[in-house]
């Protein structure tokens, strides 16, 4: 397995501007990808990049870039103003996702809120289809992340990814992001014999070979089928490192990128848990 057959990186801060700082803090935690956000992720700003900056980020070829939408976005919910930002924001992401070369934008899967699944369903291909068919063939692809389970969420479990692709029409542009946190709160054992198999097995099956496209790669402080999202440092929670290490050799994540999101800050906690993801991959 070559060095890079897995980039391992994290979500990286940009304070200082997208390259400038993010690009730092990717050298400090030794991340060959990075995520970033490029707006507020909890409010509906939509803030113009910085030219210079999106250049250099677009131009530099040491890591691969993620973009992840802000949380506040849910194409199911009842709300006609919540929607109307949702898509304005998913928009914008897309946008400057194509202008600092961005691999694809990460967007949650989101909530029914108060009313039906397939209201919240219908809504989702209504609104979602045509920000996929406004997507450059050179622009990043946009990844459902499914939640930990909690409250009306519309997909939590990978086998509920299956009603998003059929209602999107399978769109090429569309991709998924697997978050093992999220998995493992939602009750999928990544812990137990097998589970890592399992669940990558049912992913395939439901969405097809191809479609994952990145790892969010966290350790969860909860036990499995806890539907709490509450990442822990890799090694650190219920899942342990084991399950990491059969999750590079699974057929179905060959070459994906994996991004930490654990708790902390520097070169201490997340360099400590990208060198942890990079000796389990080249083990």
């Amino acid at each position: 397995m070559t060095s890079l057959n897995n980039p391992v990186g994290g979500h990286v801060p940009v304070a200082g501007g997208l390259a400038t700082g993010g690009l730092k803090y990717a050298a400090e935690i030794g991340a060959e990808t990075v995520q970033v956000f490029v707006s507020n992720p909890r409010g509906w700003a939509l803030p113009e990049g910085k030219p210079a900056e999106d250049a250099e980020m677009r131009e530099q070829d040491a890591v691969s870039v993620f973009v992840h939408a802000p949380y506040l976005v849910n194409f199911g919910s009842p709300s006609a103003e919540t929607l109307e930002k949702s898509v304005a924001t998913v928009r914008h992401s897309l946008r400057r996702g194509h202008a600092i070369g961005a691999r694809g934008v990460v967007v949650h899967t989101g909530s029914a809120v108060s009313w039906s699944y397939e209201e919240a369903m219908d809504q989702v291909r209504e609104h979602v289809l045509p920000l996929l068919e406004e997507i450059p063939e050179d622009g990043p692809d946009l990844l459902l992340e499914p939640m930990a389970g909690q409250g009306k969420m519309l997909c939590a479990r990978v086998e509920q990814l299956g009603p998003f692709f059929e209602r999107l029409e399978r769109h090429p542009k569309l991709g998924v992001c697997f978050d093992t946190c999220h998995a493992f709160a939602a009750g999928h054992d990544l812990a137990a014999p097998g589970g890592v198999k399992e669940t990558m097995d049912a992913l395939v099956a439901t969405v097809g070979a191809g479609r994952l496209k990145l790892v969010h790669a966290n350790d969860s402080k909860d036990d499995c089928g806890s539907f709490k999202d509450r990442h822990e440092n890799i090694g650190a929670g219920r899942i342990g490192e084991a399950p990491f290490a059969e999750l590079f050799r699974h057929p179905a994540v060959a070459g994906v990128p994996f991004i930490i999101e654990t708790p902390g800050r520097g070169a201490e906690p997340h360099g400590k848990d990208v060198a942890t993801l990079k000796r389990l991959r080249d083990g």
